[in-house]
C-alpha cells in the first residue's frame, strides 16, 4: 500500500498519498474563497506542491502582502511573456518585484518606446485573458541549459551556470519559459489590473561595466481601484517631484562642470537649510549635546583601521599628496573616535554626546543619483555617544524620543520603526551582535515603540534601528538611523577608566536623525509640495505697493517687519499689482501685504494668505505678533 500524508488545512486534517499536490486537497475544503499561494513550514510555495510529509499548510489569499508580491513577480513573467512574443530575438534578464509594482530588463538594440508599452500592455491582457496555467518544472541543469541555449538565451545560460544546482526550478506559461525560484500564481488569469509605466537603462548584475541592458517598469494591483488610486498617488507625484518645484521656486541646482550629484543651494534653499540647522542645534543643546566639527579628508589608514576599505564600497579613490594617502571621508566616526583619543575619560565623563553637521562624499553611480535624494555630496546630521553598558538603554530611548520630536515639528506625525539585524557581511564576534541586537530590542521594547525586524539589514559594524516616516501620499521615507557600534572601539582602542580603577572599553552609539539635509529637503518639498509652513518658508511676506506713490510706506513696512525678525521683501518693480499678486502665489509666499491710499492713511495693509485668499485689512501691530507667534511655535498651519 503507498504511503500516505496527513495534512491539516484550514482547522481540518486530510490524508493523501505521499506526494499528491497541495492542489488535489482543495476541491474537498468548500471554501469560501480561491487560494492563490500556501506556506508549510514557514515557506511560500506554489498550490501545486507535492505534499512529502505530515504537515500544517497555510492558505494564502488575495489581500495578503505575500500574494500581492507574487501577483507583482508573476505579472513581471507575463510582461516578459508578451516582449518575447512582440519582439523575437530579445534576451531576457532578471525580473523580480519592487515595493510598488515590478521591472523586467531586457537586452535588445533597438530601445523600448512608450509606444512600445501600449503594445506591449495589450499583449499582456490577451495571454493574461487565455488563463494559461504557469507550471513549476524541476529540470536536471544541464537539461535547463541545453533548453535556454536552444532558445538563445544567454543570459539566462548565465544565470543557470552561476546559480544553478544539480537540479533548477523553471516557470513555464504557454510558450514561455524562465528560470526562476517562483513561488508564482497558479494561472494568468488571476492577472488582470496592471499598468507599463515607464523604460529605462539597466547593468547586467548592476555592474557599470556589465553589458546595456533595457528595463520596463509597471505595477499591479488585484482590484481596479487600487490600480486607479496608485496611479493617482503618482500623478499627484509628479506634480510634488523636488526636482521640478526646486527649479521653479529657484531653491537648489546642480551642474554638470561641477560634477554630477553636487548639490548648489540656491538663497531661498539656503534659508530654509539655515533654519533647519538653526533648530536641529537648538534641540540638540535642550538634549544635552556638544558639537564638535572634523575635517573632509583623513589618511587612507585611518579608514583600513576602521573597517571602511574593506566593506564600505561608496568610497571614492584616494588622494595622493606627499607620498600619502588620504580618503574624502564617506563617514564621520572615526573623527569623533580621535576627538575621543585625544585624553584620557573616566566614567564619570560618561555619557559623551557628539553631534555634527558633517558633510561626507560617497560614491554613487550616475545612473543611481536622483535629484537631492540619491546625490555624491551631503551633509548629515550626525553624532556620537559614548557611553558604558548601565547608560545604553537610556541612550538610546533619548535619541528615539528626539527623533520624534524632530519629526512632529516637520509635520511628519506617522512612521515606522524597524531593527535590522546583522548582514551577511559583517566584523566582530556572533555573541557581540546578538548582545547589541538584544540591547536594541529590549530599548524599544520599554520605551513602547512598536516596531518590525528587518532580517539581515544592519551594517557591516552592528546591528541598527531605523525610522521610515510617511509623508502626506503615504510614501515611507528613510530618515532616522541608531546602530550599535562595538567594533571601532575595540579596533582604535578606546577606553575609560571605571569605578574600579581599571580600563573598560564604551559602547558606541552612531544616529542621524534626520539623515542629510539634502534628502531631507527632497522630502520636505514633495510633503508640502512647495507650500511650507510658514517657520520653513524662505520668504514670509511680501510688500506690495500699489503706485509709486505708496513706496515710501511699503518699504517702512517691510523694514518694520525685518527689524522683527520676519523674513520680508518689498516688491518695487514697476509691475501691474495683479501680476505681482500672481507671481508671489506661483512663488507660494505665505503672505502678501498690499497697501495703496487706505492702507497708508489708516497705518494698516489689505493681507493674502497663500491658498486662502483675501483677508482684508489689517493693523499692522496684530499682523506682526500674530507672525512672530506662528514662526515661534513652528506652526504648521496659518490660521487668522
Amino acid at each position: 500500500m503507498a504511503e500516505s500524508v496527513k495534512v491539516k488545512i484550514e482547522g481540518s486534517v486530510h490524508s493523501r498519498k505521499k506526494g499528491t499536490p497541495l492542489s488535489e486537497f482543495l476541491p474537498g475544503l468548500n471554501l469560501s474563497r480561491q487560494p492563490l499561494l500556501a506556506k508549510i513550514d514557514g515557506q511560500l510555495v506554489d498550490l501545486d506542491t507535492p505534499l512529502e510529509k505530515d504537515t500544517e499548510v497555510q492558505l494564502i489569499y488575495e489581500g495578503s502582502a505575500e500574494a500581492l508580491d507574487t501577483l507583482r513577480h508573476s505579472t513581471a513573467h507575463l510582461m516578459a511573456h508578451a516582449v518575447c512574443e512582440l519582439f523575437p530575438g530579445t534576451k531576457t534578464g532578471v525580473g523580480p518585484s519592487t515595493e510598488d509594482g515590478f521591472f523586467y530588463d531586457f537586452l535588445r538594440e533597438e530601445p523600448f518606446t512608450l509606444q512600445d508599452l501600449s503594445v506591449i500592455e495589450d499583449k499582456m491582457q490577451e495571454i493574461a485573458r487565455n488563463n494559461i496555467p504557469i507550471e513549476k518544472l524541476i529540470l536536471a541543469k544541464k537539461e535547463a541549459l541545453r533548453i535556454f541555449k536552444e532558445m538563445g538565451q544567454v543570459l539566462k545560460v548565465e544565470l543557470i551556470e552561476e546559480k544553478g544546482d544539480k537540479e533548477v526550478t523553471c516557470y513555464k506559461q504557454g510558450s514561455f519559459i524562465d528560470f526562476c525560484l517562483g513561488p508564482h500564481l497558479p494561472v494568468t488569469g488571476f492577472i488582470k489590473h496592471f499598468k507599463l509605466l515607464s523604460v529605462s537603462g539597466a547593468y547586467w548584475k548592476g555592474e557599470e561595466k556589465g553589458q546595456q541592458l533595457k528595463r520596463i517598469y509597471g505595477t499591479v494591483f488585484f482590484s481596479k481601484k487600487e490600480l486607479e488610486d496608485y496611479l493617482q498617488l503618482l500623478e499627484e507625484a509628479r506634480k510634488r517631484d523636488h526636482r521640478k518645484l526646486g527649479v521653479e521656486l529657484d531653491l537648489f541646482s546642480f551642474n554638470d562642470d561641477l560634477g554630477p550629484g553636487l548639490v548648489l543651494w540656491h538663497p531661498k534653499g539656503a534659508v530654509i537649510r539655515s533654519v533647519i540647522e538653526s533648530y536641529w542645534r537648538e534641540e540638540h543643546q535642550k538634549d544635552e549635546y556638544d558639537f564638535i566639527y572634523a575635517p573632509h579628508i583623513a589618511k587612507l589608514n585611518v579608514w583600513r583601521r576602521s573597517g571602511h576599505t574593506e566593506f564600505y564600497e561608496a568610497m571614492y579613490p584616494p588622494i595622493l599628496s606627499e607620498g600619502i594617502e588620504y580618503e574624502l571621508k564617506p563617514m564621520n566616526c572615526p573623527f569623533h573616535v580621535m576627538v575621543y583619543k585625544s585624553r584620557q575619560r573616566s566614567y564619570r565623563d560618561l555619557p559623551l554626546r557628539w553631534a555634527e553637521l558633517g558633510t561626507v562624499y560617497r560614491y554613487e553611480r550616475s545612473g543611481v543619483l536622483h535629484g537631492l535624494l540619491r546625490v555624491r555630496g551631503f551633509t548629515v546630521d550626525d553624532a556620537h555617544i559614548f557611553c558604558r553598558a548601565d547608560q545604553l538603554e537610556g541612550e538610546i530611548k533619548r535619541v528615539l524620543f528626539l527623533a520624534l520630536r524632530l519629526f512632529k515639528a516637520f509635520g511628519f506625525e506617522e512612521y515606522e520603526i524597524f531593527l535590522s539585524t546583522r548582514p551577511e557581511k559583517y566584523v566582530g564576534k556572533i555573541e557581540d551582535w546578538d548582545k547589541a541586537t538584544a540591547a536594541l530590542d529590549m530599548a524599544l521594547k520599554n520605551a513602547s515603540l512598536e516596531f518590525q525586524v528587518d532580517e539581515g539589514e544592519g551594517v557591516f559594524y552592528g546591528p541598527k534601528i531605523d525610522i521610515k516616516v510617511k509623508d502626506v501620499l503615504k510614501r515611507s521615507w528613510q530618515c532616522t538611523t541608531v546602530q550599535l557600534d562595538f567594533n571601532l572601539a575595540e579596533r582604535f582602542d578606546l577606553q575609560y577608566v571605571g569605578e574600579d580603577g581599571n580600563f573598560h572599553s564604551p559602547f558606541l552609539i552612531h544616529r542621524a536623525l534626520l539623515g542629510s539635509l539634502e534628502r531631507f529637503f527632497g522630502i520636505l518639498i514633495e510633503h508640502y509640495n512647495g507650500n511650507f509652513p510658514l517657520w520653513l518658508a524662505p520668504l514670509q511676506v511680501v510688500v506690495i505697493p500699489i503706485a509709486e506713490r505708496h513706496e515710501d510706506y511699503a518699504a517702512s513696512l517691510d523694514k518694520r517687519l525685518r527689524e522683527n525678525g520676519v523674513r520680508s521683501q518689498v516688491d518695487l518693480r514697476r509691475e501691474k499689482v495683479g501680476y505681482k499678486i500672481r507671481e508671489a502665489e506661483i512663488h507660494k509666499i505665505p503672505f502678501i501685504l498690499v497697501v495703496g491710499d487706505k492702507e497708508l492713511a489708516r497705518g494698516s495693509a489689505s493681507l493674502r494668505v497663500h491658498t486662502q485668499g483675501d483677508k482684508g485689512e489689517v493693523s499692522i501691530q496684530e499682523f506682526l505678533e500674530k507672525v512672530k507667534e506662528l514662526d515661534k511655535n513652528k506652526s504648521l498651519i496659518i490660521n487668522l
